[in-house]
This record gives C-alpha cells, sequence and structure tokens, in this order.
C-alpha cells in the first residue's frame, strides 16, 4: 500500500465512490475496470477519487472487504444463537451457501483468487474479511454449545473448518469451473441440510 496505508481517508463522498466501484469491478473485474469508469459511476472527480482511494487496488481491497464483513455480521446476527444447535446450524449453512452462489461472492471469489499471484494483500484481505470472520464467529458459538452440552468438540477451529466446508459440497466446484450459471434452492437446501446432518453424526451429543 502506498505509504504504508491501510484504512482509507473517509469523507463525504465515500460510499458514492465505494458504490461506483463495487457496479464497476463486478462488471469488468479488477484488470478491465479504469479509475475513470469507477469515477464516473461514483459521479465524482478523479481527484476526489483518489483523496480516498490512492490506486485500483487499494479500492478494491477495501470494496471487497467491507461488503464480506457486511455479509458475515448480517449473516451472524440475523440468527438466533440460543435456538437449538441444528437450527441454528442449518441457519449459517443457509447464509453461507447463499453467499458464496450469489453473483457477488462469486465475482470477488474469481477476481481475488486470480489477482492472488501479482498481488497476495487481495487473497488475504478477502480471507480475513470473509472465511476467517465466519470462521471466528463459528467457533464462539461452538463454544458456547459445548459449554451447554450440545456439542462435544476438542477442536473448535478445525470443527468450524469442516463445517464451512461440508456447506460447499457439489456447489462450489460447480461454480468454480463454470458449470452452471446459477442454483435452485432445493439444489443449496439439499447441500445445507446434508452438511447440518454430518455435522452433528460427528460433533452431536
Amino acid at each position: 500500500m502506498p505509504d504504508g496505508t491501510t484504512e482509507p481517508k473517509r469523507g463525504r463522498k465515500f460510499d458514492q465512490v465505494l458504490e461506483g466501484a463495487r457496479q464497476v469491478f463486478l462488471t469488468d473485474g479488477f484488470e478491465g475496470a479504469s479509475v475513470d469508469d469507477i469515477a464516473r459511476a461514483a459521479g465524482v472527480s478523479k481527484a476526489t477519487l483518489y483523496s480516498y482511494f490512492p490506486d485500483k487496488r487499494f479500492l478494491f481491497m477495501q470494496v471487497a472487504k467491507i461488503e464480506c464483513r457486511s455479509q458475515a455480521d448480517h449473516a451472524i446476527e440475523s440468527i438466533d444463537m440460543d435456538a437449538p444447535v441444528r437450527s441454528v446450524l442449518h441457519h449459517i449453512a443457509l447464509e453461507m451457501v447463499n453467499f458464496v452462489t450469489s453473483e457477488f461472492g462469486k465475482r470477488i471469489f474469481r477476481i481475488c483468487v486470480g489477482e492472488s499471484d501479482r498481488f497476495p494483500e487481495l487473497g488475504r484481505e478477502f480471507y480475513e474479511s470473509g472465511p476467517m470472520l465466519i470462521r471466528d464467529r463459528l467457533v464462539e458459538f461452538f463454544a458456547k454449545a459445548v459449554d451447554r452440552g450440545d456439542l462435544r468438540i476438542d477442536d473448535l477451529t478445525l470443527a468450524a473448518d469442516q463445517f464451512h466446508e461440508l456447506c460447499k459440497a457439489d456447489l462450489f466446484p460447480r461454480m468454480v469451473f463454470n458449470m452452471t450459471d446459477g442454483f435452485t434452492e432445493a439444489e443449496k437446501e439439499r447441500v445445507v441440510t446434508g452438511a447440518v446432518d454430518m455435522f452433528m453424526a460427528r460433533y452431536g451429543v
């Protein structure tokens, strides 16, 4: 990052710039997006854009980070963590599947992976703002469920990673290799139910 900046400056048109950048990145990808196009979509001058974000790479990282964190926070906040474990897991799994298979989720994943060799920090930001955040929230929930006697887990982090992978069964490979344009609710429900059943068979009390 230029001059070691890790957080952007904020101002009156900050959100406006982010939304314009989000639209252009999703349409054109990272490489195809130009600063001129982003400024035009945001309705600001290039000077205003650069006053918040020193370069396109930094801008993309902020778009991906904010969107992923927003999705993760919404998923967790919408769930009653005191409900029965199976119900909570089903809700969490469905939120994860919906995000992974969403148009935004697919495009952000592909852009981060595609640019990770040249810009490793893109991949790190995506992982820390998405998968790692979800894993941390899962670990917190599992710890409480273990204390209540609802689950029996020795390695909470491993269990969280396993649950996350179970939720991607079948859907994720088909998405990555462009085998399908989308998934039906029945297809997603099949994977979610299977993930919860498998997890409870291993860790349920």
